[in-house]
């Protein structure tokens, strides 16, 4: 009877939770909540992984710089380029799909966004809007330039270099003509310029509602639920960039810097501002060793502890040394951490070509799916074919065993 009983309480606790994750859901309007008691009911270690974009079989060389979102019924679209012929960075390349219904358990066949022959699309940054008006809207930005460039220096004029977007209202399965933004959003004098890559963010404590899209050198955002778009200049020290809402409602930029900049110091840069009051310059934050490579940032929850997680390689030399990151104090501090690829030595990772760029999403089931990519071929070849894992892990086996702080 005791025994019963247990399991009554834990039965009804688990339930009552759920259900309070559900009002925080509604109250939230996305940012789903997770709470100190379903870590200690939910306490198995738990991390999974599968060949998602498969480079070469499936009728493209190789895929590349991915960008997950979730919808609001849980749906999650894994977003990518497709580069046709090789993995360079120039060229035939398009930008491909597929979807879970089932918190990335079982994926979708390939679909197209954007399809063959049409220059070269990429750095795919995405955002999710929730807003009713539009039962829901994934929006995706994109740079692009004709297929005739071979380098960043045959980019050298204003224009040469687009900003477009495009966005789907049914959860990922159609998808709008791309919109060509660049009048309005490219500044002018810019000759290379990048998207992202990976997502934006919906903010939900200041500006509740507002839609942010990380871009070299600047913020892209909409208060409008994209009607209309502008841009917030910030400090050029940063190629790549990724961004996440404080506590206190201001911004954090956790970036790619500059290679200039990556050799005075082979860090994360960091600059905290607001989209009214601007940014802060940019300084290198010391714990976080980079390669210079892109890196992933994720508001994972904000009840307490509120957390925020980080997904780069942690290394100076290497791509293969992807490490998750928590840090409770709204990026000052990274006190927790464990390897992606834990199974294998670090040598060995990098010997397999594991890691490179990513994206995070939280899932429905309040687990973490990344998309990870590694290089099938172990070499820098442009015959080198790249793929794209999709790893799904929880909190425990982040923590792996030991007490949060």
């Amino acid at each position: 009877p005791v025994f019963l009983l247990t399991i009554g309480i834990i039965v009804l606790l688990q339930f009552g939770c759920n259900k309070q994750n559900v009002n925080n859901y509604e109250k939230d309007s996305f940012l789903l909540k997770e709470s100190a008691v379903n870590v200690a009911l939910a306490p198995s270690q738990s991390h999974t992984y599968i060949k998602l974009f498969d480079g070469g079989p499936s009728g493209y060389h190789s895929f590349r710089i991915p960008s997950i979102v979730k919808t609001k019924n849980g749906t999650l679209v894994a977003i990518c380029e497709s580069r046709r012929w090789n993995n360079t960075d120039w060229g035939d390349i398009n930008v491909v799909y597929k979807r879970s219904t089932d918190n990335g358990n079982t994926w979708s066949g390939l679909g197209e966004i954007i399809g063959t022959g049409n220059g070269t699309w990429g750095n795919p940054t995405s955002v999710y809007d929730p807003d009713k008006g539009t039962n829901g809207r994934i929006w995706v930005f994109l740079s692009w330039n004709d297929g005739t460039h071979t380098s960043m220096a045959t980019i050298d004029s204003w224009g040469d270099r687009k900003v477009y977007s495009c966005y789907s209202d049914d959860n990922g399965v159609k998808w709008s003509a791309p919109v060509d933004r660049t009048a309005a959003l490219l500044p002018p004098g810019y000759k290379w310029d990048a998207m992202g890559p990976g997502i934006g963010i919906r903010t939900t404590i200041n500006h509740p509602g507002r839609l942010i899209i990380p871009a070299t050198r600047r913020n892209i955002y909409s208060d409008d639920h994209g009607a209309t778009w502008r841009y917030q200049s910030i400090p050029g020290q940063t190629s790549e960039g990724a961004i996440v809402e404080k506590m206190n409602g201001s911004l954090l930029r956790n970036d790619r810097p500059t290679t200039a900049n990556w050799e005075t110091a082979k860090r994360r840069w960091i600059s905290s501002g607001t989209i009214e009051n601007g940014f802060a310059t940019f300084t290198p934050q010391d714990v976080l060793l980079d390669p210079a490579c892109q890196g992933s940032i994720l508001r994972y929850n904000t009840d307490t502890p509120h957390r925020i997680y980080l997904l780069n390689s942690a290394s100076t030399v290497s791509r293969g040394k992807m490490r998750v990151r928590i840090s409770y104090d709204d990026g000052k501090t990274w006190p927790v951490s464990r390897r992606i690829y834990d199974w294998l030595t670090e040598d060995q990772a990098v010997a397999q070509g594991k890691g490179g760029y990513s994206s995070m999403i939280k899932t429905e089931d309040y687990h973490v799916g990344a998309l990870i990519e590694i290089n099938e071929d172990v070499s820098n070849s442009s015959t080198s074919h790249r793929s794209i894992e999709f790893h799904k892990f929880n909190l425990p086996w982040i923590l792996n065993g030991n007490p949060e702080p």
